[in-house]
C-alpha cells in the first residue's frame, strides 16, 4: 500500500456527528440512554404497537424520539430533508418502503406500485444509487413456505429444486407465484432503465430457498452489464459463504454480474426457536466468532473477484468495514471503486458512515419510511436490536459521550 490512501478511523467523532446539532446529538444520547434499558425496552415494544391499534395520540411522542432516529419520514416526499442533509457529508441513501405484513393482491400490487415509485423518485436524485425490497411485500409468506419445503425435500442444485417445486404447485398456486415473479420483474425492470440499483433483502431461512432462485433469475437478465439486482446474504446462518460461492458460479456460466449485499443477519431467535421447536438442526453459526469469520471471507471473495461480483458491505462491524478498505488498498484499487459500496443503517454507526465518506468511500444510510402505524415492526427491532446486541448501545452511547465533552457540552 502506499500514501496515496487516506487514513481512516472510526475513533473521529467530529466527522461522525459535524451533521448533528447540539440539540440533535443530545437528543440522541438520551434516546440511546433508555434504550440502554432492557426493562423499559421490553415495556415500550409491547405498549407501542397496541397504542398505536388503539388509536391512543402517541404518534408524536414516537415520531420526534425513535422513528425520527432510525426512518426517513412518513413517506418519499418527507425523506427529502434528510436525503439532502447527508448528501452534503457525501452520504448516499438506501430507500426502504418500511411497510411490513400486508397480505392479499391487492397490498401485493400497491407494493410493487410504490416500489416503482420510489425508483421513479431516486434516479431524479444524486445520492440514491439504490432501493430496498423484500418479496414478502409481493407474496403470501405460505406460498413461499410451501415452495421452500418442497425444494429442501428435493435433489439437485437450487435450480434443479426450484423448477420441482414450481412443477408439483397445483395450478392456482402456479398462477399465483407468475404474479409474484411479474410484480418484482416490473420492479428490476424499472430499477435497470433507471439504472438504480435493487436489493433484495433476506427472509427466514424457511421461506428464503425461493427468494434466492427468484433474485438470481432477476440478476440473470438485468446484471448483463452492470449491477442492477443485488442478493443478501446473512452470515450468521453456516451454509451461507458456501452460497456465495455457489453464486458466483452461477454467474460465470450464465455471464451475469453477482450482486452481493452481505450481512451478519437479523432472525437469529427466531431461527434458532423455530429449529428447536420443529426438530431440525439450527441453520445459524455455533458462535459470534464464526459468523465474523465468514463475513470477513464473504468480504474478501467479492473482492478478490471484483471483476464479475459487486458488493455491498451492509455492517455495523468496524473491523469488517476497515477490512473492506484494506483489502482494495492492497490491490491498488480506489476505495471509490464503482463495485464496492459500504452501508449502515440510519441512526446508527455514524462513526463508521462519516469516516468512510470522509475518506472518499460509497457509503450510504440504510433509510426506511412509511407510516408510522407501517414501520412500528422495524422500530420495535431497531429497539430491541440495540439492548440485546452486545455492547452496541454502550458503544454509541461511548462516542455520543466523547463527542459531547469535545464540543464541551
Amino acid at each position: 500500500m502506499d500514501n496515496k490512501y487516506p487514513e481512516i478511523s472510526f475513533d473521529n467523532t467530529e466527522f461522525a456527528f459535524e451533521y448533528k446539532s447540539d440539540k440533535d446529538l443530545k437528543k440522541a444520547h438520551f434516546l440511546f440512554t433508555m434504550m440502554g434499558k432492557p426493562w423499559l425496552v421490553k415495556i415500550g415494544t409491547r405498549l407501542a404497537p397496541w397504542a398505536i391499534n388503539m388509536g391512543l395520540p402517541v404518534k408524536g411522542m414516537i415520531r420526534n424520539t425513535i422513528f425520527s432516529q432510525f426512518c426517513g419520514g412518513e413517506s418519499l416526499e418527507k425523506t427529502v430533508g434528510v436525503a439532502q442533509m447527508l448528501a452534503r457529508y457525501n452520504v448516499k441513501i438506501i430507500l426502504d418502503y418500511g411497510v411490513e405484513g400486508k397480505e392479499g393482491e391487492a397490498n401485493f400490487d400497491q407494493a410493487s406500485d410504490v416500489f416503482i415509485k420510489v425508483i421513479d423518485y431516486a434516479a431524479t436524485q444524486p445520492n440514491i444509487p439504490f432501493m430496498s425490497v423484500k418479496v414478502t411485500g409481493f407474496a403470501r409468506h405460505a406460498l413461499l413456505e410451501k415452495i421452500d419445503s418442497m425444494m429442501k425435500a428435493g435433489e439437485g442444485n437450487l435450480n434443479n429444486r426450484f423448477e420441482k417445486a414450481l412443477y408439483d404447485l397445483g395450478p392456482e398456486e402456479r398462477s399465483e407465484w407468475d404474479r409474484i415473479h411479474q410484480r418484482v420483474n416490473r420492479v428490476c425492470a424499472a430499477a435497470a432503465a433507471k439504472s438504480i440499483g435493487v436489493s433484495i433483502d433476506a427472509e427466514e431461512t424457511w421461506i428464503q430457498d425461493p427468494v434466492d432462485m427468484l433474485t438470481i433469475l432477476m440478476m440473470e437478465k438485468y446484471n448483463k452489464e452492470k449491477p442492477i439486482v443485488y442478493n443478501t446474504l446473512q452470515h450468521y446462518r453456516h451454509d451461507r459463504l458456501k452460497f456465495l460461492e455457489d453464486s458466483y458460479n452461477a454467474a460465470v456460466a450464465r455471464n451475469f454480474i453477482l450482486g452481493s449485499k452481505l450481512v451478519r443477519g437479523a432472525y437469529m431467535e427466531r431461527e434458532r426457536r423455530r429449529a428447536a421447536e420443529k426438530g431440525y438442526p439450527s441453520p445459524i453459526q455455533p458462535d459470534k466468532e464464526s459468523t465474523d469469520r465468514d463475513f470477513n471471507a464473504g468480504v474478501k471473495f467479492c473482492i478478490d473477484h471484483i471483476d464479475r461480483v459487486a458488493l455491498v458491505v451492509a455492517s455495523h462491524n468496524e473491523y469488517s468495514n476497515f477490512y473492506a478498505t484494506q483489502l482494495l488498498m492492497e490491490k491498488g484499487l480506489p476505495l471509490s471503486h464503482p463495485y464496492v459500496h459500504w452501508s449502515q443503517l440510519y441512526g446508527m454507526s455514524d462513526n463508521i458512515t462519516f469516516n468512510l465518506a470522509h475518506a472518499g468511500c460509497s457509503v450510504s444510510k440504510y433509510l426506511p419510511f412509511g407510516p408510522i402505524k407501517d414501520v412500528i415492526p422495524y422500530l420495535m427491532r431497531r429497539a430491541q436490536e440495540n439492548t440485546s446486541v452486545k455492547g452496541q448501545t454502550g458503544r454509541e452511547l461511548g462516542l455520543i459521550d466523547r463527542e459531547l465533552k469535545r464540543r464541551k457540552l
